[in-house]
């Protein structure tokens, strides 16, 4: 018996979004695990107005390194336009392993590296390839938005663990391991940290790795913004503080170190037996990545880093003012962030950040990111990101300083 989708239609609602066949049948109902990106509805709304001076933006504002952007130019005129390996262009892995075995004195080979459309499908292929009914996955409050939606879609539970400004968004290695019970499967952990650019200390993460280990527990640890590191320390991944590769997988990109988040590579780099499972996975997902620019990521490691040391600098140098700035902000409580180019200052106590940075948004044209956008217990939070010139961060806060101060929600809390 045919269906009669015209009669159906008629008692259907007329908002799309409310209708049965469009929301209840043609997806799948792990769909509903997808949030509204908190970030895209402030850079939406902020694209409807003028005169908006963004600290919301999460990608380098330098420009990509010449010799970089060459390499790509060079790839596309010599043809390298067909696909590789499906796990990675040969020289490219060879680079990463001579690069990670020099920084980290390992032993890594080729076979421990999946060469990825970005570090987003990296994180994708982990926690999908992962995540099951029953699974439960700890994090922190505020992390990057990505974890949860993936665990949740694949049914698996997400444990959280409440981060503060007031204690620099350090995460308490003892309260982790105190959660780990007979389903939790993997402990996820970004550092330096996007939103709030932590950086855990290396007595955390090996506390971590070692009990991660001793009770068969993942480590997954997203180190996108590894060479982002303000302050002289050595920054601790899991790959200097784990015992091996077993249970450990740690995921990069040149996005953000290289300034070239728009050519799209990342990596994994994993013991091989779960490289060989994500080679098949990877291959029903994007394949692999753009070749050339795979070539520009080989020019990117083998070639001149005074480039990054440049970006360093300048990050470091932005961050030690609007730290200031943050502490000069009625309402606003600080810290000091060591990496990336983020801080995520906290609002007084019941304070809703969301609303709060729309009507700032609304009123002085600036942009930040609401908590809640990093997390369900996060939205006393805004994310300030300092990947923009000195100018603008200075006129930035010259406009919501005043207005922060005027707030009354602000003013109760003086």
């Amino acid at each position: 018996m045919v269906a009669n989708l015209k009669k159906s239609n008629e008692i259907l609602s007329a908002d799309p979004d409310e209708r049965y066949v469009r929301d209840r049948l043609v997806w799948n109902p792990a769909m509903h695990a997808i949030p509204i990106s908190g970030i895209r509805r402030m850079v939406n709304r902020a694209a409807e107005l003028e005169d908006v001076v963004h600290l919301s933006i999460g990608q380098p504002d330098f420009a990509t390194p010449r010799h970089i952007i060459d390499a790509h130019i060079h790839a596309l005129e010599a043809g390298q336009t067909g696909y590789t390996m499906d796990a990675g262009l040969p020289e490219l892995l060879t680079a990463l392993k001579e690069y990670y075995n020099a920084r980290y004195r390992s032993t890594l080979t080729e076979d421990n590296f999946l060469i990825t459309t970005g570090a987003t499908e990296g994180i994708y292929l982990l926690i999908t390839a992962m995540a099951a009914p029953g699974r439960e996955f700890i994090i922190a409050d505020p992390t990057f938005l990505l974890y949860a939606p993936l665990i949740r879609m694949n049914g698996g539970q997400v444990r959280t663990v409440p981060t503060k400004a007031s204690e620099g968004h350090q995460i308490d290695p003892e309260r982790i391991i105190n959660m780990i019970g007979p389903n939790t499967h993997a402990i996820i952990l970004n550092s330096p940290s996007n939103p709030t650019g932590t950086v855990y200390p290396r007595e955390t993460v090996e506390w971590l790795c070692q009990e991660a280990a001793y009770r068969g527990v993942e480590i997954l640890s997203d180190e996108v913004y590894d060479n982002l590191i303000l302050d002289d320390i050595d920054y601790p991944s899991v790959l200097s503080c784990a015992t091996d590769l077993d249970g450990v997988s740690v995921v990069s990109s040149f996005s953000k170190t290289y300034a070239m988040p728009g050519l799209r590579v990342g990596w994994i780099v994993a013991d091989q037996n779960t490289i060989r499972t994500l080679r098949r996975y990877h291959m029903f997902t994007t394949t692999v990545a753009s070749t050339p620019a795979q070539w520009a990521g080989v020019a990117a490691l083998v070639g001149d880093q005074s480039c990054v040391d440049e970006m360093v600098r300048e990050y470091s140098r932005r961050r030690d003012r609007v730290v200031d700035l943050v502490a000069d902000t009625p309402g606003l409580t600080g810290y000091w962030p060591q990496g990336a180019f983020y801080i995520a200052p906290s609002l007084p106590h019941g304070v809703d950040g969301g609303n709060l940075c729309m009507r700032m948004l609304e009123e002085t044209g600036v942009c930040v990111i609401p908590g809640d956008a990093f997390g369900e217990d996060s939205n006393s939070l805004m994310r300030i990101s300092y990947s923009t010139s000195m100018e603008k961060i200075e006129e930035a806060f010259e406009r919501l300083q005043p207005w922060m101060a005027r707030q009354p929600e602000i003013r109760g809390h003086s």
